[in-house]
C-alpha cells in the first residue's frame, strides 16, 4: 500500500474523523428540529402570550390549508415532478364552491363533490400533459395555473362571489352558504381545551397521516419513490411509471381542492384574491420537509412539520410587531437554511 493511501485510510478511521462524522449526522438529522424548538423558546420569552394554548391552536389553524396543499406538492415531488398549479386549483375550488351554492343555489354536498371532481380533473390533465405529451412538468403546471386563474374569473367578470351580488347578466344572487359547509371552516371541537380545535386542523392531521401511510407503508408509495429516484430502473422492474405519475398529480389536485373548500368555508364567500400566497407557502413547506430528521427526500411528516415551522415563525413575528413586509424575506431565509441542512450538509457527510 502506498504511504499516502495508508495515511488517508488511517485519517478516515481515526477517532477525530469519526467524531466529526457523528456530529455531521446529528446536525443533518436533528438540526432543523432543534432550530424549531429554539424558535419556540425564543418567541415564548420575547412575545407575550405566544406560549398560550390559544396561540398554539391559531398557529395550527393558520397552516392547516397550506399544509394540505403542501402534501399535494409532496406527492408530485415523490415522482420527481412539481405542481405549480396547486394554488390556482385551490382558489378555483373556492370560487366553484361559492358559485354552486350562491349562484346555482345548490347544497353543500354538491359543492364539495364538484370541487373534488374539478381537482381530480385538473390533476389528470396535468398528468396527461406531462407523461403523454412530454411537456416538462414546470411548463405544464405553469400553463394550467394561468388557465385556472383566468377561468375562475370569467363567470363573475373578476368579482368575488357573495349573497346578493349582481351577476353580469343582471341577476341578483339569492343563494347562501350552507351552515353545514361553513362548519367545515368554522366549527371547533372540544378536546383538551374547551371549543378550541378547528375542523381544518383535524383534516390536516388525518390527511397527513393517510399520505404518510400511503407513501411509506404501501407498495404503491414505495413504487412512487422508486420512480422519483430512478425512473428507468422502476420501468425495468415492471412499474407502470405513467400511471403512477398521473396518480401523483391527481392526488395533488384533489388535496388542493380540499384546501380550497376549507378556505371558502372559513371565509363564507368566494374571495377571488384569497389564495395569492398559497402556492409559495405550500412549496416552502414541502421543501422544508426535506430537512426534517435528515430525510433528504419529500415526505409527509416533514411537510407537516415544515408547514408548522412557517406558522410558528410568522405567528411569533406578528406577536412581536415585526413589519408585515419582512415576512416573505424571513420565509425565504428559512427555506435557504432548510436546503442547506438537506443538501450541503448531506453532501459533506457523503464525502467523509
Amino acid at each position: 500500500m502506498q504511504p499516502e493511501v495508508k495515511t488517508n485510510e488511517l485519517k478516515k478511521h481515526s477517532p477525530q474523523t469519526k467524531r466529526k462524522r457523528t456530529l455531521a449526522e446529528l446536525a443533518i438529522r436533528y438540526g432543523f428540529l432543534l432550530l424549531m424548538v429554539g424558535l419556540i423558546i425564543f418567541f415564548s420569552l420575547t412575545a407575550e402570550g405566544f406560549a398560550s394554548p390559544f396561540s398554539a391552536v391559531f398557529i395550527f389553524q393558520s397552516v392547516a390549508i397550506t399544509g394540505i396543499l403542501a402534501l399535494g406538492v409532496t406527492a408530485t415531488l415523490v415522482v420527481d415532478g412539481f405542481d405549480l398549479s396547486i394554488g390556482s386549483t385551490a382558489t378555483s375550488a373556492l370560487m366553484l364552491s361559492a358559485y354552486v351554492m350562491v349562484v346555482l343555489e345548490m347544497n353543500a354536498f354538491v359543492a364539495v363533490i364538484a370541487c373534488l371532481i374539478m381537482g381530480a380533473f385538473v390533476g389528470l390533465i396535468n398528468g396527461l400533459l406531462i407523461v403523454k405529451m412530454k411537456v416538462p412538468d414546470l411548463l405544464a403546471t405553469l400553463g394550467m395555473m394561468f388557465l385556472l386563474i383566468g377561468l375562475q374569473r370569467i363567470p363573475t367578470e373578476g368579482r368575488s362571489i357573495s349573497t346578493g351580488m349582481t351577476m353580469p347578466d343582471g341577476r341578483v344572487t339569492e343563494g347562501v352558504f350552507s351552515p353545514a359547509f361553513l362548519a367545515l371552516g368554522r366549527h371547533r371541537f372540544d378536546f383538551f381545551i374547551d371549543n378550541l380545535i378547528p375542523v381544518s386542523v383535524i383534516v390536516l392531521l388525518v390527511i397527513g397521516f393517510l399520505v404518510w401511510v400511503f407513501m411509506e407503508l404501501t407498495r404503491h408509495g414505495r413504487l412512487m419513490y422508486a420512480i422519483g429516484s430512478n425512473q428507468r430502473a422502476a420501468e425495468l422492474a415492471g412499474a407502470n411509471v405513467k400511471r403512477y405519475k398521473i396518480l401523483a398529480y391527481m392526488i395533488s389536485g384533489v388535496l388542493a381542492s380540499v384546501g380550497g373548500i376549507l378556505l371558502a368555508a372559513r371565509l363564507g364567500r368566494g374571495d377571488i384574491a384569497s389564495g395569492n400566497n398559497l402556492l409559495l407557502d405550500s412549496v416552502a413547506a414541502a421543501l422544508i420537509g426535506f430537512a426534517v430528521l435528515g430525510a433528504a427526500k419529500p415526505n409527509a411528516f416533514g411537510t407537516v412539520i415544515g408547514a408548522l415551522f412557517i406558522g410558528i415563525l410568522l405567528q411569533g413575528l406578528t406577536m412581536m410587531n415585526a413589519p408585515y413586509y419582512t415576512q416573505d424575506f424571513v420565509k425565504g431565509a428559512v427555506l435557504v437554511i432548510a436546503l442547506v441542512f438537506t443538501f450541503a450538509l448531506s453532501r459533506r457527510k457523503g464525502t467523509h
